[in-house]
């Protein structure tokens, strides 16, 4: 069996999935790419490119088995769990795996759309804007996805939505919120045990502690939490894969807001 995770770096949806493989023990070979450069979007030994762009999750990362594209960080992250003969990453009670997801699709419905757009306007938007004409067009060119590339699009364009920052900016004040919620019960992680929630939800909100501090001022119980994801084994593994100095600033475009709400 020929498999190979492309990832970018680790933040968002790539560290959820560099960290969860890290977790699970299972051998699979690493291939950064450069996801500002497109190079997302013309992965070799990919024929069928539809594969990469219909997933909700933008540049996310990309798991290649046999030719066949795999793609969202959650899923990704129950395939290595599971590929493991299960590693720990998922509840073995079907009521409590079902808490987990439902947890894991509030964080990838709001929370990450919200994170992308707003690191992608402080981090990502002036490189792209900066990108030459033709190349820029080549890229886009790759693209299947209308939606995926009308984001790339509007960051090329130094397109600003103030009601679509604001929005963002609230959804990441709720998702702190809901953490601080859940861990005021003295939990060590978020489902009671660590799980693939702690994963996800870390690696969405870790970027927004550098660009929306505010929205932590309140929540000490999130601050100790974040540090103890980012201290695991695992998450120091996925961070180890950086190329940057600062991988928690590296930032491309990623889900669709207006699709979550």
């Amino acid at each position: 069996m020929s498999a190979v995770l492309y990832h970018g770096e680790p933040n968002g949806a790539s560290l959820t999935v560099l960290a969860a493989l890290a977790e699970s023990g299972v051998t699979i070979e690493c291939r950064h790419i450069n996801l500002l450069a497109g190079e997302r979007h013309t992965l070799s030994g990919v024929s069928e490119s539809i594969a990469l762009d219909l997933g909700i999750e933008g540049e996310g990362p990309v798991l290649v088995i046999d030719g066949e594209a795999m793609t969202e960080s959650v899923f990704l992250a129950q395939y290595f769990d599971e590929a493991a003969g299960s590693a720990g990453l998922q509840p073995a009670d079907a009521y409590a795996r079902w808490e987990m997801m439902m947890w894991c699709r509030q964080i990838t419905e709001r929370l990450s759309p919200a994170a992308a757009l707003l690191g992608n306007m402080a981090n990502a938007q002036d490189a792209i804007a900066a990108s030459p004409a033709d190349a820029f067009e080549a890229l886009s060119a790759s693209i299947v996805s209308d939606d995926l590339r009308e984001r790339w699009q509007d960051l090329h364009d130094g397109k600003i939505d103030a009601a679509q920052i604001a929005d963002s900016e609230a959804k990441v004040v709720a998702a702190v919120e809901r953490c601080e919620k859940q861990l005021a019960d003295g939990r060590e992680w978020l489902m009671g045990s660590f799980s693939i929630a702690d994963l996800v939800t870390h690696s969405w909100l870790a970027g927004m502690q550098v660009l929306q501090g505010a929205a932590f001022a309140a929540a000490p119980l999130t601050h100790a939490w974040l540090a103890r994801v980012a201290a695991r084994p695992s998450v120091q593994a996925a961070f180890a894969k950086a190329t940057v100095p600062d991988p928690l600033r590296a930032w491309a475009p990623g889900p669709e807001i207006n699709r979550w709400g």
